[in-house]
């Protein structure tokens, strides 16, 4: 099998990764790295390609290509930006709650503007006030169900963030400021993974899965937006067999 590369969502980390981590076989190789404005990430991308060639380099500088590329959320446009751009980077991919971008320009420049928007928020409010408006989003509304311990921790890796690192992956990495990418040119297999209970994400992959050449869609029933956080049995089982050891990329 070959390694797994694992992209983290907004306001997330590397870490969040961890509860599907510790669920996969121990021979399976592992490879974390943070986004922009993340968790030390650099912030200096101009464009979302540029951050998308960032990390394509981090790969083949690991001797990583032709991974498993993983992705949630925002992890999951960088993972369509990394196969699109780089072909050979990936032998095949998992979008988890993952969107192909907007092409609509009326609809790119209203969400660029919304990210501006939060953008200048973090800067001027702080970290604190960001995340207790970004856990009123109702995508999220699903976590009110999960251990307070789980909810907490996650709260905590939110608020640990540099408020102008996030600032900056807003403006550069909004779905307003991601490139239409050529879906029908990708021609390795694609799983897009949604929660039955986060309809604006079943519809993105409902309109993928009609432009790919290789994809599938699977519906985690009771499941929202963060399918990470909320299912990560499920995310484990879905990416890999039980075989074997494990070693991890940092």
């Amino acid at each position: 099998m070959s390694a797994l590369v694992l992209l983290h969502g907004f306001t997330g980390a590397p870490s969040s990764w961890d509860a599907v981590v510790e669920r996969l076989p121990r021979s399976l190789r592992i490879a974390r790295p943070a986004l922009m404005g993340h968790a030390g990430a650099p912030s200096t991308a101009r464009s979302f390609d540029e951050e998308v060639d960032r990390l394509a380099e981090i790969l083949r500088s690991e001797d990583l290509a032709g991974a498993h590329v993983v992705g949630y959320s925002l992890g999951a446009r960088v993972a369509l930006g990394l196969v699109a751009r780089h072909p050979a980077i990936a032998s095949r991919a998992t979008f988890l709650s993952g969107s192909p971008g907007l092409r609509d320009e009326h609809e790119r420049f209203a969400r660029r503007e919304a990210d501006r928007v939060r953008a200048r928020t973090l800067e001027t409010d702080g970290i604190d006030a960001f995340v207790d408006a970004w856990e009123r989003e109702p995508i999220f509304a699903t976590q009110s169900a999960l251990p307070g311990d789980v909810r907490s921790a996650h709260r905590a890796r939110r608020q640990s963030h540099d408020p102008g690192g996030l600032a900056a992956s807003l403006r550069v990495l909004g779905q307003g400021s991601m490139p239409a990418y050529e879906l029908a040119r990708i021609q390795i297999p694609i799983t897009l993974v949604v929660g039955s209970e986060d309809p604006k994400a079943r519809g993105h992959a409902q309109r993928m899965a009609e432009s790919l050449s290789d994809a599938r869609i699977v519906v985690l029933r009771g499941a929202g937006h963060d399918l990470v956080l909320e299912r990560p049995a499920e995310v484990a089982a879905l990416l890999t067999d039980d075989r074997g050891e494990r070693s991890e990329t940092p």
